[in-house]
């Protein structure tokens, strides 16, 4: 077998030993073996093992990951996607002292596995268990904590100026990729990584298909060539002696111009090089010789270097590999069907899916609606809009600052913009919802999908904020529906306004009542929903938690308490009215949202209180404590912060005692 010399790295040669990834993972799964992954512990544990062995881990690896997200749930056909990437990331570099920086860290279930969790990934996404995202708090081998894309770049831009300013020589690598490269932030990273010509290398993990035929020996010859000291050297010995003619100056521009243009001719970098990037690939991502000799021939290059990587998305299971949108993020499934396991069917459909067929129908008879979403068309069930209304349908990639303000472009053209983003991703675009939208008053509607705790996907995720940060916009109207009419009573309200912004939030959940064929009604803005009178106390109850309220009733009501229950289906304008009609007769008031309590609904009722020098009996607020609130089934989590019903009954029975 020949080899090939690679700085200090001794690896067999690419063409004369390695096989097709695909082909030789089966040929493994099939044969007779003694198992590897059990005898990795830590990075450390691969440094010694042959190129063969490093095939048969990958082919572990694949397996052990579709065997424990078949259980649990979880981000699966990035995550297979990236294996041989991971493994050749962990055999090349030094983890945690060379930092790797993953972006969008659903690709890092492998580096979960090869960093020392092996035996707790089972408890992946569960209450108490690992995150399914990258945390610094779980290993130092994870860099920098990230679940939200594009941010790995300026991440790390951050540990080379922090690293250059220190006098330390430890590497810094992002894994970029999966979508994160449709977000802007990712673009500035790249700008200021390219002009400060430090020393980072970017590995821009692709998993789009259109870029396939990229892959083959004229991009693998040349990308070896290219990232070679051999190159390196030779490159800067005929700049040198350019300089050395008596052209002078104007020959060493020459030189970089012929080799720009010929990189630029030969290789699909330009737009990276232009930004200061030396650019290297595209290569198969698959490919573990391949991936080891390039990564460790541009340990030796300094500056900023791009390495292009095409993968597969779900890579060695064939349903995955045929449908990665399904197969993202999944739950509990069999391996060997791909059926995915039935969690009960709900009495009605989850919000999502009522939010999409509402507006759906919505734009049949007004074709001045459009939808708009940010890389989320199945997530927020708009994929049923854009197959529906193809011509009106807008999904403009991770970038939800240019979602917001495109659709105010949209807005004050006279079009009926709805914009279905997640809450938590909706923060990303703060700026443009004030600036863009807020201080010109447009008419843009926007639903918050996954308003409140979302489970899994834990801190990141939760959508806890967007009352708070929404309620502090001034010309915002801002609602959450207590069932699926009521959404489809809030959306048309929404579209047929046309004097100011409309926020609907609604949380990941069943809609428990959804009336489809019914025809939807105006709401006024600002009224709330008196469902039930009570002496004793009274529960102003926001959206998701009207459901809790009214459990919380009948439990008391079997003790004898009469507590009262209102649907505050506005959070603002709040209905003064009934307000001060409760402030005068009722001696607990008490609000619950599924929000932090830091500026929430209860924060606007007690402002509504002491602006109008109106004094309620008793005043108390029940939400999201001033805390991260960590991942776990959303049942779970209600428990823990005091809002499940159960624990509301404890906590409410003590704010009635003595009263009559």
């Amino acid at each position: 077998m020949s080899e090939a010399i690679t700085g200090k790295l001794r690896v067999p040669s690419v063409r004369a030993t390695h096989e097709p990834a695909a082909k030789s993972m089966v040929e493994a799964a099939g044969a007779a073996r003694i198992p590897l992954l059990p005898r990795v512990d830590s990075p450390a544990d691969l440094k010694t093992m042959p190129l063969k062995d490093l095939e048969q881990l990958a082919g572990e690896l694949r397996e052990f990951i579709i065997e424990v997200v078949s259980k649990t749930g979880g981000h699966l056909a990035p995550s297979l996607g990236a294996i041989e990437l991971t493994l050749a990331l962990h055999y090349v570099y030094d983890s945690p002292r060379d930092r790797i920086v993953w972006d969008v860290g659903h690709q890092a279930y492998a580096h979960k596995v090869l960093t020392g969790r092996r035996d707790r990934l089972p408890t992946i996404r569960q209450y108490q268990g690992l995150s399914g995202f990258v945390s610094p708090v779980e290993s130092p081998h994870d860099a920098f904590g990230v679940a939200h894309a594009s941010t790995s770049i300026a991440a790390a831009m951050g540990m080379v100026v922090a690293r250059d300013a220190g006098g330390e020589d430890y590497h810094v690598i992002t894994v970029t990729g999966d979508g994160a490269m449709t977000g802007g932030l990712a673009y500035e990273g790249l700008n200021n990584a390219g002009s400060s010509g430090r020393d980072l290398l970017v590995i821009l993990n692709d998993n789009e298909m259109s870029i396939s035929p990229n892959v083959g020996a004229i991009a693998t010859y040349l990308t070896n060539i290219t990232s070679s000291k051999h190159y390196q050297r030779l490159k800067d010995e005929v700049r040198a002696m350019l300089h050395r003619l008596p052209l002078g100056e104007p020959a060493g521009e020459l030189a970089k111009r012929i080799e720009r243009s010929l990189k630029e001719v030969l290789v699909p970098g330009g737009l990276f090089q232009a930004l200061g990037f030396q650019y290297y690939g595209p290569i198969d991502g698959h490919n573990l010789g391949e991936l080891i000799t390039v990564l460790d021939n541009l340990k030796g290059v300094k500056g900023p270097r791009l390495l292009h990587v095409i993968t597969k998305k779900g890579k060695g299971l064939p349903y995955a590999e045929a449908d990665s949108c399904v197969w993202h993020g999944v739950s509990a499934f069999d391996p060997a069907s791909g059926v995915m396991t039935a969690s009960g069917k709900a009495a009605a459909p989850d919000y999502s899916k009522v939010f999409a067929e509402a507006l759906t129908r919505i734009a049949a008879g007004n074709r001045r609606v459009v939808a708009i979403t940010a890389a989320m068309a199945e997530g927020t069930g708009l994929s049923r809009f854009r197959d529906a209304h193809p011509e009106r349908f807008f999904d403009v990639g991770i970038a939800e600052g240019y979602a917001v303000t495109f659709a105010g472009g949209l807005a004050i053209s006279g079009m009926r913009p709805v914009a279905g983003i997640y809450s938590t991703f909706l923060q990303r675009a703060y700026d443009q919802i004030i600036h863009d939208v807020g201080v010109q008053s447009l008419p843009v509607v926007f639903g918050l999908d996954r308003g409140g705790l979302v489970g899994a996907d834990g801190p990141t995720h939760h959508g806890v904020f967007d009352l708070s940060y929404l309620r502090a916009v001034p010309n915002f109207v801002i609602a959450a529906p207590k069932d699926g009419d009521e959404l489809c009573d809030l959306l048309k309200t929404a579209i047929d306004q046309e004097l100011q912004p409309f926020a609907i939030r609604y949380p990941k959940r069943s809609s428990r009542v959804y009336t489809a064929e019914r025809a939807y009604r105006t709401i006024p803005i600002g009224s709330w929903e008196r469902l039930y009178d009570g002496d004793d106390a009274c529960l102003l109850a926001v959206g998701s938690m009207v459901e809790a309220a009214e459990a919380v009733r009948d439990a008391l009501l079997a003790e004898g308490r009469a507590v009262g229950v209102v649907n505050c289906r506005f959070v603002k304008p709040l209905d003064g009215d009934m307000l001060r009609d409760l402030a005068g007769r009722c001696p607990v008031l008490i609000t619950l949202e599924e929000n932090t309590l830091r500026g929430g609904f209860g924060s606007g009722v007690a402002e509504f209180f002491q602006e109008s020098g109106l004094q309620p009996g008793a005043l108390h607020h029940f939400g999201i404590p001033d805390r991260f609130v960590m991942h776990g089934t959303p049942a779970q989590l209600l428990d823990e912060v005091g809002l499940s019903a159960t624990r509301l009954v404890e906590r409410i029975r003590p704010l009635l005692k003595g009263r009559a």
